[in-house]
C-alpha cells in the first residue's frame, strides 16, 4: 500500500499515465477538481480516506470499487489528516485568543458526553497520526527526554533542560511529551542546536516573562511563539502530547507535534520511537510512569531491542524518589541491567549515549 496525501502526488500519478490507483491510499484530499482525473483512472482496490469529491463523483468511485471512509461531520479536526501538527496548526488564530485555537476546540469537544460517533471519530484520528509519526520518525534516530510539566521558564531547572535539548540536538532528534516545564525546555533547546551560543541565553530571556501557563496560556504560547519567529531556521524536534491532559497546553517549540486523544497509545508511541535512548529529569508521578513503563518494555527485550535509559540527578531518583534500586533489581542479569545509567549532571549524558551507540554497533 501507499499514500496519497497531496493532490500534487496525485497528479504527478496521473501524469504518468497510471491506469489504476490499486493499492494507494488517498488521504484527506479535496477532489471536487478532480472528477476527470479519477474518472480516467481504474479505482477498484484505492481507498479513500475522508475526501470531498463532487456531487456524483463519490458515487461513481464507488461503483467502480473504490473504498470510501467518509468524512466525519461536526468534529474540529481532521480525523485522516496526512501529516504531524505544527505549533502554527495547534494555535492557528491565538490572536483572538486561545480559547478559539483548534488545540483548545478538539480539547473541548473531547469533553463531551461519550458516544460512539465521538470514540470512532478520535480513533481515526489517533490511527492517522501513528501513521503520520511512523513517516517522521523512518531514518531518525530519536532521543526521548522525560521531565516534569511544572517546571517554569525563570527556573534553573528550565535552563538545564533547554542545555541537554541543545547538546542532544547536534547528535540526535530530539523528542519529549509535548508539553509545558522540561519538556519545553527541551526542545526549546533542540530548536537552538543550529542558532548562535548567545540565542538560548536570550531566549530565557524573553519566554521568563510569562512564567508558565497558568495565568494566560495564550500570553504563554506567544512567548514561544515569538522565540520562534526571532530564530526561524530552527533544528527539528518532536511532542507528542494528549487531549486526555488537555488543561496543559502543547508547547509550540517543538517543530513538529503528535497529538493524541488516547493517553496510553501516546505514552506507548513516545516511549515506542525513541530507541537512541530516554533521559528521565528529575519529576513525579508521570515521568515515574514513563520510567517504568519503559522499564518494563526493557525487562522483557532481548539485547537487540533494550532502550538505553538514563535517570539524571542521582539524589533524587536514589532518596527522594528511590527507584534505582528497584530498577537495577530487575536489570540484574539481563541485558536491560547494563544499559541503565545514573547520572548526576545533564553535561553527563550526551557523551553517554553516543558511546552506547558505538558498543552496539
Amino acid at each position: 500500500m501507499q499514500e496519497i496525501e497531496t493532490l500534487t502526488e496525485l497528479d504527478e500519478i496521473v501524469a504518468r499515465h497510471a491506469a489504476s490507483l490499486r493499492g494507494w491510499h488517498l488521504q484527506s484530499l479535496d477532489l471536487t477538481d478532480r472528477v476527470d482525473a479519477l474518472a480516467a483512472v481504474e479505482v477498484a482496490g484505492a481507498v479513500f480516506l475522508g475526501c470531498r469529491f463532487a456531487p456524483g463523483s463519490e458515487d461513481d468511485v464507488r461503483r467502480r470499487g473504490g473504498l470510501v471512509f467518509p468524512t466525519v461531520p461536526a468534529v474540529p479536526f481532521d480525523p485522516y489528516r496526512a501529516t504531524l501538527y505544527s505549533p502554527d496548526d495547534l494555535y492557528a488564530g491565538l490572536a483572538g485568543g486561545y480559547e478559539g485555537t483548534p488545540d483548545a476546540l478538539a480539547y473541548a469537544w473531547s469533553l463531551g458526553e461519550r458516544s460512539l460517533d465521538r470514540t470512532l471519530a478520535a480513533a481515526l484520528h489517533d490511527h492517522a497520526i501513528d501513521d503520520a509519526l511512523e513517516e517522521y520518525v523512518e531514518g531518525r534516530s530519536l532521543v526521548g527526554v522525560m521531565g516534569g510539566h511544572a517546571v517554569p521558564r525563570d527556573s534553573a531547572e528550565y535552563a538545564t533542560a533547554a542545555r541537554l535539548g541543545r547538546a542532544l540536538g547536534g547528535v540526535f532528534t530530539v523528542a519529549t511529551g509535548g508539553g509545558p516545564g522540561a519538556m519545553e525546555a527541551a526542545n526549546l533547546g533542540a530548536w537552538l542546536t543550529g542558532a548562535p551560543a548567545d540565542a538560548l541565553t536570550e531566549s530565557l530571556g524573553l519566554l521568563s516573562a510569562v512564567p508558565d501557563f497558568t495565568g494566560d496560556v495564550g500570553a504563554w504560547a506567544r512567548a514561544a511563539l515569538d522565540v520562534r519567529k526571532r530564530w526561524p531556521h530552527g533544528s527539528g524536534s518532536l511532542g507528542i502530547p494528549t487531549w486526555y491532559y488537555g488543561q496543559e497546553p502543547p508547547n509550540a517549540l517543538a517543530s513538529v507535534i503528535a497529538k493524541y486523544f488516547n493517553n496510553a497509545v501516546r505514552e506507548d508511541m513516545l516511549l515506542k520511537v525513541c530507541r537512541g535512548g530516554l533521559v528521565f529529569l528529575p519529576g513525579a508521578a508521570g515521568t515515574v510512569q514513563e520510567i517504568f513503563q519503559s522499564a518494563c518494555t526493557n525487562y522483557y527485550a532481548d539485547s537487540s531491542g533494550v532502550t538505553p535509559m538514563v535517570l539524571v540527578g542521582r539524589e533524587h531518583w536514589t532518596r527522594t524518589i528511590p527507584v534505582e534500586d528497584l530498577l537495577r533489581t530487575l536489570g540484574n542479569g539481563r541485558p536491560f541491567g547494563a544499559r541503565l545509567y545514573l547520572v548526576d549532571s545533564t553535561e553527563e549524558v550526551l557523551p553517554l549515549l553516543v558511546q552506547d551507540r558505538g558498543d552496539r554497533r
